[in-house]
């Protein structure tokens, strides 16, 4: 971001979304069974939003990713218990049909779209078997096939089926969820499924952003950093209470975030009304958000995991983890 508009500090809080400054808003946070969407759909609950809550993953049901007790009533009641309305409704955004009904009954419900956030992925059980440390064309083809399909078309289907509900809103704002920067992705994201499928977001951002300009419309891709996510502390054997016991296995955790730092820095934009100017069309970060509205996470800090990437980890700077936090 140009540094003459990085000017909000911890003592401006005109935009950190503090009370209840979406309130009335209609949302939909398209994937919030667990990690990055789940806390997005509680944070604009708690900043006073209607939130429609979807996934696969019900009590009555679970996912090819195989997580039983993350479920999207769960997340409903977490948004409801924040201060919002969660509206848990299953839907598989690659079922045109689960979609168009999902979309119409927001439409009966409300009549418009205010926030729509594009959060859907579950692709993390197929990376460590079929995609990291291969070639493309040693990834199974199915699998390589099924990561676009979850992180491309499933995108693509919810944009193009709700965006005329969308843009009945005074203020659109469309939210693409993904992994790195516009930056940082320019370097090859290791295998080609994968890469495709986290540049997608970044593109379909700034396509968006052309398109929603004449309605007042921000759309805008947004990356967290080392996320602590559920999947991911169980990877690492710890919780979050004690998730720094997981530096030892992996250093570079130690610059990890909570899913709620990311969630509160999107509610600040959300109501945000210069929004559009500052950022439509763009990649950002929850470390710039998190900078830009003042906003720090759930322990008090204010990570910045692709910086540290980008200077540390392959720049070559001196550093640790620990000194972008």
């Amino acid at each position: 971001m140009d540094k003459n508009t990085d000017k909000n500090t911890d003592t401006d809080t005109r935009h950190t979304g503090e009370g209840a400054p979406l309130t009335g808003r209609i949302a939909l946070v398209a994937g919030a069974t667990r990690g990055a969407g789940r806390a997005l759909a509680v944070e604009l609950g708690r900043a006073g939003a209607t939130v429609y809550v979807t996934g696969r993953t019900t009590r009555d049901h679970v996912s090819e990713v195989g997580r039983a007790t993350e479920t999207i009533e769960g997340t409903a009641e977490l948004v409801t218990a924040a201060g919002g309305t969660g509206i848990a409704v299953p839907t598989d955004h690659l079922d045109e049909d689960r979609v168009r009904a999902l979309v119409g009954r927001i439409d009966r419900e409300q009549g418009r779209l205010d926030i729509l956030v594009n959060d859907l992925w579950g692709g993390e059980h197929l990376l460590a078997a079929s995609v990291f440390g291969k070639k493309s064309w040693e990834t199974p083809l199915a699998d390589g096939l099924r990561i676009l399909d979850l992180g491309v078309r499933s995108h693509v289907i919810t944009a193009a089926l709700a965006l005329p509900l969308l843009v009945r809103s005074d203020a659109p704002l469309h939210v693409e969820v993904t992994d790195g920067t516009a930056v940082f992705n320019r370097r090859y994201r290791e295998n080609l499924y994968y890469d495709l499928a986290k540049n997608a977001p970044i593109r379909i951002a700034f396509g968006l952003g052309e398109e929603l300009a004449e309605y007042g419309g921000t759309a805008v891709a947004v990356t967290p950093g080392f996320l602590r996510s559920e999947q991911m502390l169980a990877h690492f054997g710890v919780t979050e209470e004690n998730w720094r016991d997981a530096v030892a296995q992996e250093p570079d955790f130690a610059v990890a975030e909570s899913p709620y730092y990311l969630a509160r820095a999107v509610a600040a934009l959300a109501a945000d009304p210069d929004r559009a100017a500052r950022w439509n069309g763009r990649s950002t970060s929850s470390g710039e958000l998190a900078r830009f509205y003042g906003v720090r996470d759930v322990d008090g800090s204010r990570p910045d995991a692709w910086a540290y990437f980008e200077e540390v980890r392959y720049g070559g700077k001196d550093g640790s983890a620990d000194d972008y936090r």
